[in-house]
């Protein structure tokens, strides 16, 4: 993976900061209540869908989702069980699209093991995220009906940035403000609604809880443009899924979008050419064309930003563990490998 110069390095409170791992000490006990609710809530399908349900396992990896909505809430005030209903449907529905995305971009590995889709085939994958998509609104009718409207308009959101990105597709002129519309939808409307629901069900007053969405989409921007450099740049074999599928799928990034604009014309429409081909090191000779136009130190820079305005966002919340543990979220989202 292309190696950040020393002064692209993200710091935290003005110290270079590495992460490597995420840890939500405060919240353990509080995530795992949360699985609990998820793991009841599809109880009644363990035995006839046995397997499926057992391979779920697999696409519940960080529980970054449910972790803010919880950090959130404590940071803001105090943690109800009605945070843990959330925080599992929050859960269901990353997981459904987890689902659904491996169908569209024919991937065949997700975590270090085999995806639903190559291991059942579309049609069941398709069924699946969609059963999830069905349950966390019927866990979420538990709650209360605000709850149903804020979690079905980020769904809302999530699946038009999604059906934005498929009809993109092969749109090598795709530009810059597009590309963020597209991301703003399919990744940063879940993290948004996660820092809402936190805030608001803490008790906190709505000022807090517009910050804590500000929090969350900016977190999700950042998330999303640094996914997108690791499809490009990063080690199949830490990253532990199938990368390059942006590639192969004519799906534009911020990377190749930067290049683009970058590159004279005749040169411009060269790496387009490169883009359509079906050529075995198109991923090389991207990556080539991408060091040449600082296109990764420019998409490194730009998830730095939107880290940084997640950041400041925070600065409503009293000093407190969990708000250090958002602060430190907001860095590992641009510096994992996986």
């Amino acid at each position: 993976m292309t190696a950040l110069p020393p002064a692209l390095e993200p710091t935290l409170n003005g110290i270079a900061y590495r992460p490597a791992s995420l840890s939500f000490g405060p919240v353990v006990a509080d995530i795992e209540l949360a699985e609990r609710v998820f793991t009841t809530a599809l109880a009644p399908y363990r035995t006839p869908l046995a397997p499926l349900m057992q391979h779920l396992r697999h696409y519940r990896g960080k529980r970054l989702r449910p972790a803010l909505v919880l950090l959130t809430a404590k940071a803001a005030g105090s943690i109800t069980s009605a945070h843990h209903t959330l925080a599992a449907a929050v859960e269901m529905i990353h997981t459904a699209t987890l689902v659904h995305d491996d169908v569209l971009d024919e991937a065949e590995t997700r975590r270090h093991v085999r995806t639903v889709n190559a291991e059942w085939g579309n049609k069941i994958s398709i069924l699946l995220g969609d059963m999830l998509f069905s349950q966390a609104f019927t866990i979420t009718s538990a709650v209360d009906v605000r709850a149903c409207k804020f979690i079905g308009e980020a769904t809302n959101r999530v699946c038009a940035g999604e059906l934005r990105q498929v009809c993109e597709r092969g749109n090598l002129h795709l530009s810059e403000a597009d590309y963020f519309a597209i991301i703003d939808g399919k990744t940063a409307a879940l993290t948004e609604v996660c820092g809402r629901l936190g805030a608001l069900y803490s008790g906190a007053p709505e000022s807090v809880a517009e910050q804590m969405a500000t929090f969350g989409r900016n977190l999700g921007l950042a998330f999303q443009v640094a996914d997108d450099l690791l499809d490009l740049t990063g080690d199949e074999t830490k990253a532990g899924k199938t990368l390059g599928t942006d590639l192969e799928q004519q799906k534009m990034t911020l990377p190749l979008i930067h290049a683009l604009n970058k590159l004279p014309e005749r040169d411009a429409e060269e790496l387009r050419d490169v883009l359509r081909s079906t050529d075995a090191d198109k991923r090389s000779n991207v990556a080539a064309v991408l060091a040449e136009t600082g296109s990764v130190i420019y998409a490194r820079r730009r998830a730095e930003e939107f880290a940084r305005v997640a950041r400041t966002a925070l600065e409503c919340l009293p000093r407190s563990e969990c708000r250090t543990i958002l602060e430190h979220v907001t860095e590992w989202s641009i510096r994992r490998e996986k």
